[in-house]
């Protein structure tokens, strides 16, 4: 931990503030996210950034799939795969 940072932490934020309230506009907006939790802020700002792009749903066609082969004498490996976890 930087611990000169940690007590300066109003001088910081005052300037923070300060920046912030010069230079939003109606042009360029700043946008703060609560990120005690890191997953949940990257989660939320994607959505919002994503949520200011107007878009139009494109129509399009119904995929069907083909039929899938046979096996053909492949069998599941007998080691284990490095997963990538559930976490929704």
């Amino acid at each position: 931990m930087n611990l000169k940072l940690y007590s300066r932490w109003y001088d910081y934020s005052r300037a923070r503030d300060e920046m912030i309230k010069a230079t939003d506009t109606a042009w360029v907006r700043w946008y703060v996210a609560q990120s005690d939790d890191k997953k949940r802020a990257r989660l939320n700002i994607i959505t919002h950034m994503l949520n200011l792009i107007s878009y139009k749903e494109l129509p399009r066609e119904k995929v069907k799939l083909p039929k899938r082969q046979k096996p053909g004498g492949y069998r599941e490996p007998n080691y284990q795969f490095k997963q990538v976890p559930l976490t929704y």
